[in-house]
């Protein structure tokens, strides 16, 4: 997987910080043909990634011993995880685009480990229900963010802050454990990784993803990355609202 390097065209110098502007930030789109590019390698890999995280989930619902694997190591698998994510965002200019897609299915292969343990605790129904429910979200949420003329870049701070804020209230809720608190950090959960999904499609086919990373194969990388993420934590939000205990 070699890298195809882009180079910017809409750069121009910020008078103050001396930084090339991003394409949002000067109003302006690239190519119909390079965006749909941009969003198509995204979605390739983003949907590999989907399924060899549900590959991994399916033998671990099979198997008791992997189960107890990834009970026994949960917090650790979650660090694991954390790290990685942060090996590939933080240094994707620093390594190729090959290593870094292989850390993307790393990361994708470890997270079907505590998914299959998640999962494992619902009935094959609701979990069923779940996923075609996130799957409907996510797919109108990434049309929006595909069509929409209106710039979303204006919703960043405010999903960041967001997605801070659900981590924050999810960690103090393994104290209280708070039914209510739990049913309203889902609700919230469900509706920024929405908004977060059509941001997310408006940036890739914007090619600020491309711009960031100077390669049209990292840009895909972080860009499936990204979307993986959206949809992973729908589908577990909308299992935690409608989800029934096996």
């Amino acid at each position: 997987m070699s890298d195809q390097r882009v180079s910017n065209p809409y750069a121009t110098p910020d008078s103050v910080s001396g930084t090339a502007a991003s394409p949002t930030a000067l109003g302006v789109k690239p190519d119909a043909r390079l965006a749909q590019a941009f969003l198509t390698q995204a979605f390739v890999w983003m949907f590999v990634g989907l399924i060899v995280s549900a590959g991994v989930a399916f033998i671990v619902q099979s198997n008791a011993r992997l189960v107890g694997f990834a009970a026994e190591n949960f917090f650790l698998l979650m660090i694991a995880q954390l790290a990685l994510v942060i090996a590939i965002s933080w240094g994707i200019n620093r390594i190729s685009a090959t290593v870094a897609l292989g850390l993307f299915f790393v990361y994708a292969a470890s997270l079907g480990l505590t998914i299959g343990l998640i999962v494992a605790g619902y009935t094959q129904a609701s979990v069923v229900t779940a996923f075609l429910s996130a799957s409907a979200m996510f797919g109108a949420a990434a049309i929006y963010g595909h069509v929409t003329k209106r710039s979303l870049a204006g919703l960043r701070g405010i999903l960041f802050m967001g997605v801070i804020g659900i981590l924050v209230a999810s960690v103090l809720n393994i104290f209280l454990a708070s039914d209510g608190l739990s049913w309203l950090i889902s609700i919230v959960g469900v509706v920024i990784f929405t908004a977060l999904t059509a941001y997310d499609v408006q940036r890739i086919q914007n090619g600020e993803l491309a711009i960031q990373t100077g390669s049209m194969e990292k840009a895909a990388v972080i860009g499936a990355l990204t979307l993986y993420l959206d949809f992973v934590n729908l589908f577990l939000f909308m299992l935690r609202l409608f989800g029934g205990r096996d």
